[in-house]
């Protein structure tokens, strides 16, 4: 579905990054404790967080206890905050990669693991200071957050969609 609320997407983009390497059911299964641990993903309050609440994340086995992974969520909040200031929301920048119309596939095309698409959204995001946001978990982001619907065009998902604007 097409995600438009501020929080949530900071959430998928920090998910997206910790799933780097690993099963998504295995973030899928730490949910709850990400959520606990980065205090519902306000992105306001993780830019804040400083190196010794680094330290208790990392020791958290709730969740997926990579120094990179965990040290990349506050330097992206503070990316993240920095877009919201330029562009008025996060919103608003990231859907106007797709013109703020979501990209249907075609029927029978492959779902690419990663797109020219999502090459410029890395590149940007990076060039902004995110990390963690390589091609393929930004494409992964995408899906994630409907500004690409991959359902085949003959499921039932993909008409609901598709009605709904995604």
């Amino acid at each position: 579905m097409p995600l438009h609320d501020e929080r949530a997407l900071f959430e998928f983009l920090v998910l997206e990054g910790a799933q780097a390497g690993l099963s998504w059911e295995t973030v899928l299964q730490k949910r709850n404790n990400y959520r606990e641990a980065f205090d519902n993903f306000e992105p306001a309050t993780v830019a804040k967080y400083t190196a010794r609440k680094i330290e208790r994340l990392i020791a958290n086995p709730g969740i997926i206890r990579n120094r990179l992974k965990v040290a990349s969520a506050v330097q992206n909040a503070n990316a993240f905050l920095a877009i919201q200031k330029e562009f008025g929301s996060f919103d608003d920048y990231l859907w106007s990669f797709v013109n703020h119309r979501p990209l249907r596939r075609k029927r029978g095309s492959p779902v690419p693991a990663r797109t020219e698409l999502s090459d410029r959204l890395s590149k940007d995001l990076a060039k902004r200071g995110f990390k963690f946001v390589g091609s393929t978990i930004c494409y992964a982001f995408m899906q994630a957050v409907g500004l690409v619907n991959d359902h085949d065009p003959l499921c039932f998902r993909y008409q609901q969609l598709a009605k709904d604007g995604g």
